[in-house]
């Protein structure tokens, strides 16, 4: 076992934009990165089309940001939080800019702005068109390896968090070849999502939500884990995981139709919204498709050449021919609950990015702000671990033994089943009556299972329609105000076990 003795450095759990801009942010202090994969490879960030949202444009203005964001979250955003993000947003676009990201600029050096469903203007900001995520990638990668006081362990994976009396003293990590243990009073988790739970989707595989894993075994609070995002345009053809079809080619024109040719819904509704649209257009026996060959033709390569090649490998001209397409988990408004500063309510443990649930994004996340979340927070993440002093030598504990990797197996035809687009309580049940066992087991699905759990409990406990959340037995918003989900592991736990005592109860009285 290697023991990196250095209680004093940071680590930052996760290797797409939220850890790699916290760590610059940190910089010129030390800090240690955790990359499950080589640098680069297998992250959300990287996968991402759409661009970053930002109020750039001549008609526009934080505060329009602002308002398109909290109506899209369904009255569920922290509007605090709303109004720091979306002000911070054009600073944050500059910043990208300085550490290398070559935005897509018009002649005279403007940003090209883009359109996005929910947005009521121009403001999505890109990067090689639809290669946006690869290459803001690409360009924070060189400037993490042009900066000294960055380690990153490639091909490190965080197991356990690491206790002591309650506070954060290390992680357990799995290297190459041999287990490591980090000393660490100042951990940042940034991990990415949760896509690899569900049999559909357009995340990495390796998306088991590990990140909110890690935090849940460690006693932290999560927050709204029933809103799932579903992207209502992957590309069906038979790939795991989906290509997306970004909301953009929508923004420029392209139009949703079945088999016959026929609209069905307007495509530039939010897109939870538009995803239960195409989810039933498909239930009544409908294949769906999108249109480009009006709107953009020709130039559909041009503007859209990621999405274009994904297409051509497939078959299909989209200049020419209808884009079969299917809604596809995309992205987790949920996650390890954290307060201004990115703090957990685990002591030394932070959040940010997609692991994180920061309360920007409410019931549903709008286009591009995802990208943006993980900028932006991870400044005021760095701020808040800057001014915390360590703990040293806090890593006096015996080494527990390390969790096998982890896999989705069963987890994801059980989240399929009964925490996809539409809900209803008997699915719920049938998921947290499958999910409990695995989650209190030794496999490897333990991790996924455990998180796929909360999510269950959470979305049998809302017993409303809001969002991306969405209940064919509670079909509309409940009244009063909205509120936001909290819950531990260990509550889900004994919520799931009284649930299940109460059903096999049931079972004996019939």
């Amino acid at each position: 076992m290697d023991r990196l003795d250095r209680s004093d450095t940071p680590v930052v759990i996760g290797a797409g934009l939220a850890g790699l801009m916290t760590a610059l942010y940190l910089a010129p202090a030390p800090v240690i990165v955790l990359a499950k994969t080589a640098l680069g490879s297998g992250i959300a960030s990287g996968f991402a089309q759409g661009g970053v949202a930002a109020a750039l444009g001549a008609d526009d203005e934080p505060g329009l940001h602002a308002v398109d964001t909290l109506a899209a979250g369904d009255a569920l955003c922290d509007a605090a939080v709303v109004e720091r993000v979306t002000a911070a947003a054009p600073e944050t676009i500059a910043e990208l800019a300085r550490r290398g990201v070559a935005f897509d600029r018009d002649a005279d050096g403007g940003f090209l702005l883009g359109l996005e469903a929910a947005h009521s203007r121009r403001r999505i900001v890109h990067a090689g068109g639809d290669r946006s995520g690869s290459e803001i990638m690409c360009a924070l990668i060189a400037a993490v390896r042009r900066t000294p006081s960055i380690t990153v362990l490639e091909g490190v994976e965080a197991r356990r968090l690491l206790l002591r009396d309650g506070c954060v003293a290390g992680v357990l990590a799995a290297g190459p070849a041999e287990t490591v243990m980090l000393p660490a009073s100042r951990v940042v988790i940034a991990t990415g999502g949760i896509g690899g739970l569900y049999r559909h989707t357009t995340n990495p595989l390796g998306a088991l939500g590990q990140g909110v894993a890690l935090a849940a075994r460690a006693g932290a609070r999560l927050a709204d884990m029933e809103f799932v995002q579903f992207h209502p345009t992957a590309l069906d053809v038979g790939l795991d995981p989906m290509p997306l079809v970004s909301e953009a080619v929508r923004g420029e024109g392209a139009s949703l139709v079945d088999e016959t040719g026929a609209r069905f819904t307007d495509e530039l509704k939010p897109r939870d919204q538009v995803s239960r649209a195409v989810w039933r257009h498909r239930g009544d026996g409908h294949r769906v498709f999108l249109d480009a060959r009006q709107a953009l033709g020709a130039r559909f390569g041009t503007r859209f050449p990621a999405i274009a090649a994904h297409c051509r490998a497939a078959g299909i001209d989209p200049a020419t021919d209808l884009i079969p397409v299917r809604p596809a988990e995309h992205y987790h408004m949920g996650g390890i609950a954290v307060d201004a500063a990115g703090r957990s309510t685990v002591a030394g443990l932070w959040a940010c990015g997609e692991a994180a649930a920061t309360g920007l994004h409410g019931a549903n996340r709008l286009a591009s702000n995802s990208l943006l979340e993980a900028a932006v927070c991870a400044r005021w993440v760095a701020d808040s671990i800057a001014s915390t002093p360590a703990q040293p030598k806090l890593f006096q504990l015996p080494p527990p033994v390390l969790p096998p990797p982890a896999a989705a197996g069963p987890v994801r035809e059980i989240m399929s089943a009964g925490l996809g687009v539409l809900r209803d309580r008997d699915g719920l049940r049938a998921a947290i009556t499958a999910l409990q066992p695995i989650a209190f087991g030794n496999g490897p699905a333990a991790d996924p299972a455990a998180v796929g759990l909360v999510i269950a409990v959470a979305a049998l406990g809302r017993e409303e329609s809001r969002g991306a959340h969405w209940r064919s037995d509670f079909p509309r918003r409940s009244a009063g105000p909205a509120r936001r989900s909290l819950l531990r592991l260990d509550e889900a736990d004994i919520i799931a076990t009284r649930l299940l005592g109460d059903a096999a109860l049931a079972a004996v009285g019939d």
